[in-house]
This record gives C-alpha cells, sequence and structure tokens, in this order.
C-alpha cells in the first residue's frame, strides 16, 4: 500500500520525503491558508520534494471554472493533481480532465454510488473520508471495503484513497482491507514507528551493553 502524507507543511513534507516513507502529498485549501503562501509556489516547492502525486484543490464550484482552475495548476509540476469535489460539476470537470490526460483526485467521497461515479467519470484516485463517517457514528471501513470491492467488479483504474485517517489503526485496516492508498496527516505518521516494547528492548540492550553484557 502506498502512503501519502496529508499537509502542506514543507518541513513535515521533507522530514518523511527523507524518511523514505512517503508515495506523495494530499493537500486541501484548510491546509494551505495555514501555511499563508500562494498556493502555486507552495505546491511548486512540495513537488521539488516529492516525485509522486501532489494533490492540490480547485476552489470553484462550476464545471467550467474547475477546468480553468486545473489546467493552470497542471501546469505547475507534471506530478500535480487536481483534487475535485463530489458534485455533478465536479465530475463533468473530471470527465473533461480525463480526455486531456490531466489526472484527478475526486474528494469528499462518503458512499459507495459517489465512488461509482467518480470511477466512472474517469477520476485517477477516489478519497473516502472514513474518520468523518466514524465522527458521526458509522464505520468508515466498511465504506472501503464496498469500494474495493466494486473497483475490482468492474476493473476501474481508479485507485481508492483512504482519507480523513484518525488514528494508525486506520492505517492498518486500510492496508488490510487492500487500500491502493492511506493519506496519512504527519502527526499519525510520527506514531506510526513507536511501539513500547521496541522502546523496551532498545533500553534493555543498551543496559546491557553498558554492564558488560553484549551477547545480545
Amino acid at each position: 500500500m502506498k502512503l501519502f502524507i496529508d499537509t502542506a507543511d514543507i518541513t513535515e513534507i521533507k522530514e518523511m520525503a527523507a524518511a523514505g516513507v512517503i508515495d506523495g502529498v494530499t493537500t486541501n485549501p484548510s491546509l494551505v491558508a495555514k501555511e499563508g503562501r500562494r498556493l502555486h509556489d507552495l505546491i511548486a516547492e512540495i513537488c521539488a520534494v516529492v516525485d509522486g502525486p501532489v494533490s492540490a484543490e480547485v476552489m470553484a464550484l462550476n464545471t467550467a471554472d474547475m477546468v480553468t482552475e486545473a489546467r493552470k495548476l497542471a501546469e505547475i509540476y507534471a506530478n500535480v493533481v487536481i483534487k475535485i469535489p463530489m458534485t455533478m460539476d465536479g465530475l463533468r470537470a473530471v470527465r473533461i480532465l480525463a480526455s486531456e490526460e490531466i489526472a484527478t483526485n475526486v474528494t469528499l467521497i462518503f458512499s459507495p454510488n459517489q465512488a461509482l461515479l467518480a470511477a466512472k467519470a474517469g477520476a485517477t484516485f477516489a478519497s473516502l473520508f472514513v474518520g468523518r463517517i466514524d465522527d458521526c457514528g458509522g464505520d468508515g471501513m466498511d465504506l472501503v471495503e464496498q469500494v474495493m470491492d466494486i473497483y475490482d467488479n468492474y476493473a476501474f483504474d481508479t485507485e481508492v484513497i483512504v482519507a480523513s485517517v484518525r488514528h494508525p489503526l486506520h492505517v492498518v485496516q486500510a492496508s488490510l482491507i487492500g487500500a491502493d492508498i492511506a493519506t496519512v496527516p504527519f502527526s499519525i505518521l510520527k506514531k506510526m514507528p513507536d511501539h513500547p516494547l521496541t522502546d523496551i528492548g532498545i533500553t534493555r540492550f543498551l543496559n546491557d551493553w553498558e554492564g558488560g553484557t553484549r551477547d545480545g
């Protein structure tokens, strides 16, 4: 499974890229706004660090304006992916962009029907917001299972991104289901290497070494 980092913070992206654990980046208007920088400049800097897909979201709500924005964003770098909201206008924009070979990421998907339409429109990626479903008392991973089954049934090329990840267990669950990608906040990526038994083992080895026992 591929791991994307869900952030617009270039420091966080550089740290995880240096560790070799991320395959791409997703951003959204809220994350970009926190950085207080021009979107095009920020996306260009991120693309210079990460070779994989980098998602940048349009702000327009009608098809024509979405397509215009998308074309400008796609000119920044070859690996820019255009995030498009799950609406009928969005689907029409995805269809147009797909015909121009511009990669798209349909975002804010909460149902199998939405995911099916995204794939039929020609989306490169479909972002399923599991955490927000969980927040409302549902089970976001049920959605992931259903969408993976639908895409497998009909051999859609659209890749599933598990988004709105709330904790490391979401990543485990997504990988067990066979999701293509999980996009994970920096704070959660930082937790994934941690385990108390690892810490105990390191401390024990160091204590033994310092005590003169070197047989591991």
